[in-house]
């Protein structure tokens, strides 16, 4: 899947406990707050286009 490389203006406090969250799950802190955009996508009912289709910006309208 490409990935499109993008600034995050986030406070430091944040920043850190998302990094800590990240490491209990054994995650990197780019995959951490990718899976928590996903989840949180998920929960507001967005379907995400499929990884071959993934030639826009993955996201499907409702």
């Amino acid at each position: 899947m490409p990935r499109k490389a993008f600034l995050l203006r986030i406070d430091e406090s944040v920043l850190a406990a998302v990094q800590r969250w990240a490491d209990e799950d054994l995650r990197s802190l780019n995959g951490q707050i990718e899976f928590l955009l996903r989840q949180a996508l998920q929960r507001r009912g967005v379907k995400l286009k499929e990884k071959e289709d993934d030639k826009t910006d993955g996201i499907e309208d409702k």
